[in-house]
């Protein structure tokens, strides 16, 4: 006498393997040479010379 076999639902095994694909991302760089310009206060001194004559210790009556 033969048994027929029972057929059940199937399992699933699964293997998930993963392969790195590159995905490029552009990020933009803007480089900005500033020149600031400010005034600064830059003081000349010009030196003046004068002859002056000075009579020390003596009266101007006697002259």
């Amino acid at each position: 006498m033969y048994i027929r076999p029972i057929v059940c639902r199937p399992k699933y095994v699964i293997r998930n393997r993963f392969f790195p694909r590159v995905q490029p991302i552009i990020h933009p760089l803007v480089e900005v040479n500033r020149v600031n310009v400010f005034t600064v206060p830059r003081h000349f001194v010009r030196p003046v010379r004068r002859n002056v004559v000075t009579y020390n210790h003596c009266p101007r009556r006697y002259w």
